[in-house]
């Protein structure tokens, strides 16, 4: 039996290519909590291609990234930037068809420098492309081009993640989310 998903809410209007909903070309991931990853499910579409019928790798670069930033967004409610990533493409990714990013943080022991893990994955559960990351956490005040509108809507966002009872992510990289 399929557990019913539980989308998390996301900032509304921007136009993040990933996540924004105001992007009419973006991606517009949405994002729910499967154990101690988040995943989004999604469809690429002819735009998305590279190859004939088979992702551009720029694209599936875009959802690792995003994937590994959300889950850092979900559990650990910090600002932050990438530092690292690094992608290994394993098979071809077909559009059209459906997929799963999911990502995870697998190294909490620095909060400030976290390391991540993410996976593209088909309907059959076979691992496509996977990432690793490294982020930087970053204070408000090293955030001096983010709107203050919009660090007051994250900052909200972070108290509703911690309230639906998403704890810190253990050494263990777990969160029980």
């Amino acid at each position: 039996m399929t557990e019913k998903r539980r989308y998390i809410e996301k900032p509304v209007g921007h136009h993040c290519f990933g996540c924004g909903t105001a992007n009419p070309v973006g991606l517009n991931m949405q994002f729910y909590p499967c154990g101690d990853m988040l995943c989004s499910d999604v469809v690429l579409r002819g735009e998305h291609v590279g190859w004939e019928n088979i992702a551009h790798g720029g694209i599936i670069s875009t959802l690792l990234d995003e994937i590994m930033s959300w889950s850092i967004i979900y559990f650990r409610r910090v600002f932050f930037v990438t530092r690292k990533m690094e992608v290994k493409y394993v098979a071809p990714v077909p559009v059209g068809a459906p997929l799963t990013a999911r990502g995870r943080i697998v190294d909490p022991a620095d909060p400030r420098h976290l390391k991540l893990a993410g996976e593209l994955v088909d309907a059959g559960g076979r691992v496509l492309a996977k990432s690793k990351g490294d982020f930087v956490e970053l204070s408000l005040e090293r955030l001096p081009g983010v709107p203050e509108v919009v660090k007051e809507e994250m900052m909200r966002l972070f108290s509703i993640y911690a309230s639906a009872g998403n704890a810190r992510v253990s050494a263990e990289g777990a969160g029980n989310g």
